[in-house]
């Protein structure tokens, strides 16, 4: 295989600023501490990817504006084959505003899409994603996301799909049936199922077909399930201290892709997950904290 994962998905530049409240009604205040970087999670879960080792490729369309370029740029320098984004000419790129509350690290997002719009199926690079071992997708540029996903079970690639919080969309039961490796954000689980619990969400999505299935907690852990009838709760790990929980749920796919694609069983691949996840919030930005594959490591053994 060409690379370990490649991505379809959206992405972001974001814009961060650390404060002391998060707006519930008009104030002013000055921010402590700030940082520009790219964001969107399937992009994110492909830098962590890349940071570990693996080998990574992004799908998407962005426009041809300086936030496209820096975009591109960022990802080209983490090591990740940009070949298959497109570029809209005269269009702008995705853009996110994130307040960062300073004493819990929880966030406010602001979201504009830019004006590129969604990735024609006929842009689409299907060689890419029959050179993978797994497809990775979170359900944007939708009918290029279905696509991505028929070829990739005719190849006999894998599907991994993001369930984003606050993200459900009542199409995504038509993509599911094709997805191998499903794992969501809880409030996700809840509007995708209606079910009252982690544990009973996850049951749900299985019966949907994937082999794989995990619901993320934050603070909490994570329940995964396979087909198999393996079922276990991963717990969280504590780092000394949390600046940023932004994209620790897209390091947390990276993390368990990387573990997967490594051939880890799936306790290991949900430990890689935990931690990467973990580590990811020791500082400002989605991806300022990414560990390489050696810090993960001893990060995991002093853990036991």
């Amino acid at each position: 295989m060409k690379y370990d994962v490649v991505g379809l998905g959206v992405c972001t530049m974001d814009l961060l600023m650390v404060v002391d409240e998060l707006p519930g009604s008009e104030l002013v205040q000055r921010a402590h501490a700030s940082a520009l970087a790219g964001g969107g999670p399937v992009a994110t879960a492909l830098v962590a990817l890349a940071r570990l080792g693996a080998r990574t490729a992004m799908l998407d369309l962005v426009g041809d504006d300086l936030i496209g370029r820096m975009i591109l740029a960022e990802l080209d320098t983490e090591g990740i084959d940009t070949a298959g984004v497109a570029i809209d000419a005269g269009s702008t790129s995705a853009q996110a505003a994130i307040l960062v509350r300073k004493s819990d690290g929880a966030r406010a997002i602001t979201f504009t899409p830019g004006t590129s719009g969604e990735l024609p199926v006929a842009m689409l690079n299907e060689e890419a994603i029959r050179a993978a071992r797994i497809l990775h997708l979170n359900g944007r540029h939708w009918q290029a996301c279905l696509r991505g996903a028929h070829a990739a079970r005719q190849a006999g690639v894998m599907v991994s799909f993001d369930g984003g919080s606050h993200r459900f969309r009542p199409e995504h039961r038509e993509l599911l049936p094709m997805v191998d490796i499903c794992i969501v954000a809880e409030e996700y689980a809840a509007s995708c199922t209606g079910a009252a619990s982690p544990e009973q969400a996850a049951q749900a999505l299985l019966q949907c077909g994937p082999r794989v299935v995990g619901v993320t907690c934050g603070m909490q852990g994570s329940y995964l399930l396979s087909a198999d009838g393996e079922a276990f709760h991963q717990p969280a790990y504590p780092v000394d201290q949390v600046i940023d929980t932004t994209r620790a749920g897209d390091a947390y796919h990276g993390g368990f892709l990387f573990g997967i694609a490594r051939g880890l069983s799936l306790r290991e691949a949900a430990r890689f997950a935990s931690a990467t996840g973990a580590l990811n919030t020791r500082a400002l930005g989605g991806r300022a904290a990414l560990p390489t594959l050696s810090r993960l490591q001893a990060f995991l053994e002093t853990r036991g």
